[in-house]
């Protein structure tokens, strides 16, 4: 129950201090981008080392896939992580909506930091490749610097919330970046529930692409592994 209670936390604070940055500075040019990409770069960081020993510290259901498939876990342990996983998020953006609501403040990403196709042109297509793209990125780092037969030590966290840096910096501009389903699904439904339901429309996206990235890098990383 630890590890579920803290997949739940973990989840929840990326939502709020990655999706709240997004909601309180944008993601323009000018320093909201770089801003909101460190923010969530920098909470997995923290979560890392303070619930990792815990649960892992997945807070993604796209990771604990690649975690599946390459036998780091069982399928009821999946089950209940992406469970809390998407509880958590939802919690981190009723959370946001409270504060922004209670105290005026403008939501400047207009859906709770959802994600979207605006930055693809409404293309769902290139909106998916994106986010395999990416999600694939991220899955096979965190698989490569966990894995015990690589004896990277205490340094994971660090490379962990550096890589997701970097994605966001190519994504954010796109997709808004997902990779990770839970993540995306807590800001749409919030948005639906407040009117906009722009974000819950294209939620498949952000769901499918990041599973099928994880799934492509858990294959792959388990055949390169093999070979060494």
């Amino acid at each position: 129950m630890k590890k579920y209670v803290a997949e739940f936390i973990g989840t929840m604070t990326l939502v709020v201090l990655g999706c709240g940055t997004a909601m309180t500075v944008g993601c323009g040019v000018d320093g909201g981008y770089a801003l909101t990409a460190l923010a969530f770069g920098l909470t997995i960081v923290a979560m890392a080392y303070s619930i990792g020993n815990i649960s892992g510290c997945h807070i993604n259901p796209a990771v604990s896939l690649g975690v599946l498939l390459t036998g780091g876990m069982d399928v009821k342990e999946f089950i209940y992580y992406i469970i809390s996983q998407t509880l958590g998020a939802l919690a981190g953006s009723g959370i946001l909506a409270l504060i922004f609501s209670l105290g005026g403040i403008e939501d400047k990403t207009g859906g709770f930091g959802s994600n979207g196709l605006a930055g693809v042109g409404g293309n769902a297509i290139a909106g998916l490749l994106v986010e395999i793209v990416l999600t694939y990125i991220f899955v096979t780092a965190i698989l490569g610097v966990t894995s015990k037969k690589a004896n990277h030590g205490s340094f994971a966290g660090v490379v962990i919330g550096l890589t997701l840096v970097v994605v966001h910096i190519l994504g954010i501009g796109l997709t808004g970046t997902s990779v990770n389903p839970a993540r995306s699904i807590g800001p749409a439904i919030v948005a639906a529930i407040s009117g906009n339901t722009a974000p819950i429309a294209c939620i498949w996206v952000f769901i499918v692409g990041p599973l099928v990235g994880a799934a492509l890098a858990a294959c792959v990383y388990k055949a390169l592994e093999a070979d060494k």
